[in-house]
């Protein structure tokens, strides 16, 4: 009898490397999903790419990832600090604000933000080291944001050409975004633009408008301009118009007040002399000559102060505008020194007046003496 024989059995070749293949490409098409999936996510952080899914300028004709590629008026993008026309090889600071117009408006809307900026490559972006902003991507001479930003606040500078290439074209992409991590109908851009003039183009004598630097924004038109005020608000600036009211009487009735005890103190000495005929001492004509012109003088002066003042259009503030910051809160103190000069006025006038009774009055054995 010839020996049993065992046979393994055994998967084809062909089988085997037909499974491992199968599970390469499953592996290779999970790889590809998740790569595909975090490319919107990873790509919008660190700041949008040159050209967008049409192949356009992303800076100029938007994105396609957010909002279903449809510009929003709920993105409002601002920049202030911009010049009207440029000097040469002058660096102007601006501001970059990128926000949700619900936010703005006191809503909860979304609160990240970022934006790319443009100048078609004339003159030169800079930033200081804390400020979240690169070089574009593909675009080095353009702006981006390198991270979302949580108050959409930017501060860059930008400095103009050192010759004149005409005037200058901006164009600034923001979008406000809710955070996820992934783009949305929730999502919202915005496009601004606007035009720096060229050197010269204004003359100087027009009003200072060379020196002057604007805001310019696109957005939301009840946001920008008509965000009706909270109850909060309405109350507290009732509140301040309130404490300003009775801070503005409480000073009128006391130097009225004031004024009023300090004639009838005069006029009460007045009848009191007259009735127990007493009077001012006597006094030498000597003396009593320098004193009644240096009374006199000095009343008269405070008499035309007060004249040019009353007659004058401009406010008198303390402390004086010149000599503090602009927002710095000043009184104005123009009614009551002009009512300040007329009683002194007044005084020096009724000093006259005992001046010429003293010098009038009969001297008695001591004045001889």
């Amino acid at each position: 009898m010839s020996p049993s024989k065992r046979y393994l059995s055994a998967t084809p070749v062909h089988q085997l490397r037909g499974s491992k293949m199968t599970g390469l490409k499953r592996l290779f098409a999970v790889l590809l999903t998740i790569s595909i999936l975090s490319i919107p996510a990873v790509g919008m952080s660190s700041g949008p790419g040159y050209e967008n899914a049409d192949g356009d300028p992303t800076v100029k004709y938007g994105c396609n990832c957010h909002n279903n590629g449809a510009a929003s008026t709920r993105a409002v993008v601002m920049v202030t600090g911009v010049p009207v026309m440029y000097e040469l090889g002058a660096s102007y600071d601006m501001t970059i604000k990128v926000a949700d117009s619900l936010t703005l408006s006191g809503g909860d809307g979304n609160t990240q933000g970022g934006f790319l900026m443009t100048s078609d490559g004339i003159g030169i972006f800079s930033w200081s080291d804390d400020e979240e902003i690169r070089a574009a991507e593909d675009a080095p001479l353009d702006i981006s944001h390198s991270d979302t930003d949580s108050d959409g606040i930017w501060e860059i500078t930008w400095t103009a050409p050192t010759e004149d290439l005409g005037p200058v074209h901006f164009w600034v992409a923001g979008n406000s975004v809710n955070g996820d991590g992934a783009p949305g109908d929730e999502d919202w851009w915005n496009i601004l633009t606007f035009t720096i003039n060229a050197p010269g183009t204004i003359e100087s004598s027009d009003s200072g408008a060379t020196l002057e630097t604007r805001t310019v924004s696109v957005g939301d038109y009840e946001t920008l301009f008509i965000v009706e005020e909270s109850e909060a608000q309405r109350e507290a600036e009732r509140q301040e118009a309130l404490s300003h009211r009775v801070f503005t009487q409480g000073n009128l009735f006391f130097w009225t007040s004031l004024t009023a005890l300090l004639i009838g103190a005069l006029v009460q000495r007045e009848i009191l002399e007259r009735r127990y005929d007493d009077g001012p001492e006597f006094l030498a004509m000597e003396l009593a000559y320098p004193q009644a012109i240096r009374r006199g003088l000095m009343g008269i002066g405070s008499f035309w102060l007060a004249i040019r003042w009353a007659s004058s259009e401009t406010q008198i503030y303390f402390p004086p505008p010149a000599v503090v910051k602009e927002g710095t809160k000043m009184t104005d103190l123009t009614d009551f020194l002009i009512g300040s000069a007329f009683l002194a006025s007044a005084l020096f006038a009724y000093g006259v007046y005992r001046t010429i009774l003293a010098a009038r009055k009969d001297p008695d054995v001591k004045d001889r003496l």
